[in-house]
């Protein structure tokens, strides 16, 4: 993992060799709540500052911003392959996840204690994307990449490398009985992802090692997959967290291109 400092924007790069970044919240133009490289459009900053965070990420990557592709996160686990922008449309489909293997489109998402996982198939030359909240993990949105990626590029899911980018972590992610159901539903009840306060009895629940082992399930090699281990309810000065900053807060952004 590498910390990049370039014109006045604060970023990630992984062990992924391809171009991507999981960007900070330090640097751009929007205001307090959102301050200051806000990428949401839907959380009550102004339109200009958005589009211009977006201008700022893009050029940082030296990527195309006008052939850049998103979604509309419903928090589900449904995966789209990308081509190109539609015309006359921001986003792609309602879809948690995007794949491709053009070059010159760069995918981007937006984030605020869910997980950005990072997928690139050196081997075929397709990259991938999913945003991963506790709803998209119990549906396997990681594993759904993966395989979207083997059904329309060919990938082996042994080659694919992998990065599990900052989110919430279990120390803070606190959850009801309805969270701990999912997600022992989903991967059964020995993998110690639920864990329990021995004082007062609340659950917490480790969206990082769940996403980590739906990969592992999905043949992706323990080797290829990194953890970043940032945790956005902790590091408010670097990312926007939803359930720290109570909502009033921005998203900050993860964009990669072949």
């Amino acid at each position: 993992m590498e910390i990049i400092e370039k014109d006045g924007l604060r970023y990630y790069r992984t062990h992924l060799d391809v171009n991507h970044a999981v960007f900070t919240r330090q640097g751009g133009v929007s205001p307090a709540p959102f301050a200051g490289l806000n990428v949401g459009g839907t959380v009550g900053d102004d339109v200009a500052n958005v589009r211009a965070n977006h201008a700022l990420m893009y050029a940082a990557l030296g990527v195309n911003g006008a052939r850049a592709v998103t979604t509309w996160q419903v928090h589900g686990a449904d995966v789209v392959a990308a081509h190109g922008p539609v015309p006359n449309r921001k986003w792609l489909a309602r879809a948690d996840a995007i794949v491709t293997n053009q070059s010159g489109v760069p995918l981007t998402m937006r984030f605020a204690d869910c997980l950005p996982i990072l997928f690139h198939d050196p081997v075929q030359q397709v990259i991938g994307m999913a945003h991963a909240g506790w709803r998209g993990t119990v549906q396997g949105v990681g594993s759904a990449t993966v395989r979207a990626m083997q059904a329309c590029y060919g990938t082996r899911p042994q080659d694919v490398r992998a990065a599990i980018g900052p989110g919430i972590s279990v120390a803070h992610f606190q959850v009801g009985a309805e969270v701990v159901a999912a997600v022992e539903a989903r991967f059964g009840a020995g993998h110690a992802l639920v864990r329990r306060d021995p004082h007062d009895g609340t659950f917490y629940v480790d969206l990082w090692e769940a996403n980590r082992l739906d990969l592992l399930n999905t043949g992706v090699p323990a080797a290829n997959i990194e953890v970043m281990g940032l945790c956005t309810y902790q590091r408010t000065d670097e990312f926007y967290s939803h359930r720290a900053e109570k909502g009033r807060t921005g998203r900050f952004g993860a964009v990669m291109c072949l």
